[in-house]
């Protein structure tokens, strides 16, 4: 703690002070060094362990633990918050804390260097395992990220947290916010972001604590957990027959945006033989009962580690509670939003855009390039497919609904505006919405949402991409230190937000603070390049291309990504330099 220094006595009093005034004076001063100051104080943290031991499956066909070992990090006293931002991609990685001066928040800058990414805090967790002899088996380090797994440690705790339930892996995340709630707990184990590792079938006894750097920041007592680890190993084979569930593998990074097989999240899934568990869940180990996380990174990139089911929503149909906005001036992150039902009837009266917050669309580079055959392996075709995503920058959400006339093979698209109160105060068509029946959407597509464009290295275009349609969803968090920024969108998946084949009306939101990411699997999400020379070119995401929708500012609306083509028909290559200081592919 520190508190604030009482002034210095003035060796010389001016002529003429009597003694009284002297005495006065000295009685003052002494009054206020006596005087308790405000202190600044931040979470009482503390690492726990849930249980004295875990059992770990390492399967035959993919030998390999993930130390998921049941501990956590418990904030008490006030929350742990943690705002991540960059200025740009050519800034640094920064984070801020924010404490609490007289019950007031106030923002702290950690040292430079604390993190090097939105990923969590690098090194955070050290873990030891020694076997039945006492030797040491593993020793590591692991990043934590405090969104991850949180739960209620006491009953009298808030009821929901207001942070997020995971860590952005998006490579061109602008901010990020990160929390431990008061009196809630968050699992220190690394989920996706870590590598599995590989232990004999037996016992062991691991050790978890942090590193010093951490204690030292946060104030953390240095008391490290122990827990009994068991490990056993088990086959596909012996999953067979027992309950139609496919096994967990121990594959990570798997995850993708708007991709194949997408499915609503549900706490304690069991999913049928038809449906292998989502990636998310299956890079965690099964004494976790993880189930899938919000706001992950997409494309080639890892997922997030997974939210545990009390951290899951069932539908989120009705929205968090008001809480006070930060010392910032801009919200939590769980203000009011909008119902994710459509209307049931088309708007009626005169269409008009009033003057109330309107979304500001914003592209992020491409990301996740690589040349590909196309979607259909057609022989002699060289694709170069990427990862876009588009995202809405606030202060208002994007919302548009689509309604069909019956008959009709279209819907007619509108988008809706609201007042600082919720209420919709109007209008204005914009556009249709198609049915996509291809592999991998097999969702109701809002018409002209973005473009992309492969450039010549003068800017000019030379080959345009036939995806033009796409299916609103908050796949990513972006920035959740834009002012509205939502902490807790609702549709992060396609099953919450496209439609089906049959669908009369459809909804589709892009909350503030979120982006929708279409990963390069997915049909049409490439650009033909068998005919296109070699050189330098540029990938051009571009939101709302035709102008439809009304935005806060059309002057953002694009980005782009340098690329060099190379090689030779069917066996081209592409290199991506590095973006300012972001260098994924």
């Amino acid at each position: 703690m520190t508190r604030r220094r009482t002034a210095r006595l003035r060796r010389s009093l001016l002529a003429g002070t009597t003694a009284i005034a002297v005495t006065a004076v000295t009685a003052g001063i002494v009054a206020a060094a006596q005087e308790p100051a405000k202190a600044v104080t931040g979470p009482e943290l503390s690492l726990i362990a849930a249980t004295t031991s875990v059992t770990l499956t390492s399967w035959k066909e993919e030998p390999g633990v993930y130390l998921d070992l049941g501990t956590y990090l418990i904030a008490e006293g006030t929350p742990l918050e943690l705002k991540v931002t960059r200025k740009s991609y050519k800034d640094p990685v920064t984070v801020t804390q924010t404490v609490y001066e007289g019950g007031k928040a106030k923002a702290k800058k950690l040292p430079t260097g604390t993190v090097k990414d939105f990923s969590g805090l690098p090194g955070f967790a050290e873990i030891t395992l020694t076997d039945k002899a006492g030797k040491k088996v593993v020793t590591r380090a692991e990043s934590f990220c405090p969104n991850n797994a949180s739960g209620r440690v006491r009953p009298d705790a808030p009821s929901v947290s207001k942070y997020p339930e995971s860590c952005p892996t998006n490579p061109f995340t602008l901010g990020s916010v990160w929390g431990v709630e008061k009196g809630w707990a968050a699992n220190t184990y690394a989920g996706s972001y870590t590598e599995p590792v590989q232990l004999p079938a037996g016992t062991y006894t691991a050790k978890v604590g942090v590193a010093k750097k951490y204690r030292d920041l946060f104030g953390i007592a240095d008391r490290a957990a122990t827990v009994k680890v068991t490990v056993v190993e088990r086959s596909y084979e012996d999953e067979e027959g027992t309950n139609g569930a496919a096994p967990r593998s121990a594959k990570a990074g798997e995850h993708a945006g708007h991709a194949a097989g997408h499915q609503a999240p549900t706490a304690h899934a069991a999913h049928g033989p038809e449906h292998a568990p989502a990636p998310a869940e299956a890079a965690a180990p099964v004494t976790s009962g993880a189930g899938p996380s919000y706001n992950v990174g997409h494309g080639p990139l890892k997922a997030a580690p997974p939210a545990l089911p009390w951290a899951l929503k069932k539908k989120q149909k009705s929205a968090l509670s008001p809480q006070a906005g930060d010392s910032g001036g801009q919200t939590d992150g769980s203000r009011q939003a909008p119902a994710l039902e459509p209307l049931s009837k088309r708007p009626t009266g005169k269409p008009s855009v009033p003057d109330v917050p309107k979304p500001d669309l914003r592209s992020l580079p491409a990301y996740g390039i690589t040349i590909s055959d196309g979607d259909k392996d057609i022989p002699g075709k060289d694709y170069l497919a990427f990862s876009a995503n588009v995202w809405n920058a606030g202060p208002a959400q994007l919302v548009v609904d689509g309604f069909r006339s019956p008959g009709k093979a279209k819907m007619d698209a509108f988008q809706y505006f609201y007042d600082a109160k919720g209420k919709q105060v109007g209008y204005t068509p914009t556009g249709t919405m198609e049915w996509d029946p291809r592999p991998g959407h097999v969702h109701w597509h809002f018409t002209d949402f973005a473009s992309y464009r492969l450039l010549k290295a003068d800017k000019k275009e030379a080959v345009r991409s036939g995806k033009e349609a796409f299916c609103l969803a908050n796949t990513d968090a972006i920035d959740y230190t834009v002012k509205n920024a939502n902490w807790h969108p609702n549709n992060t998946d396609l099953a919450t937000a496209c439609g089906e084949e049959s669908s009369i009306s459809v909804r589709e939101v892009l909350d503030v603070g979120s982006g929708d990411t279409y990963t390069q699997d997915l049909p049409g999400q490439s650009f033909d390049i068998t005919d296109v020379p070699n050189g330098t070119y540029y990938i051009q995401v571009l939101a709302n291309p035709a102008k439809r929708l009304k935005e806060t500012n059309l002057d953002n609306n694009s980005a782009l990504r340098k690329i060099v083509l190379g090689g030779k028909p069917g066996a081209r290559t592409v290199t991506v330099p590095a973006h300012d200081l972001v260098n994924a592919n």
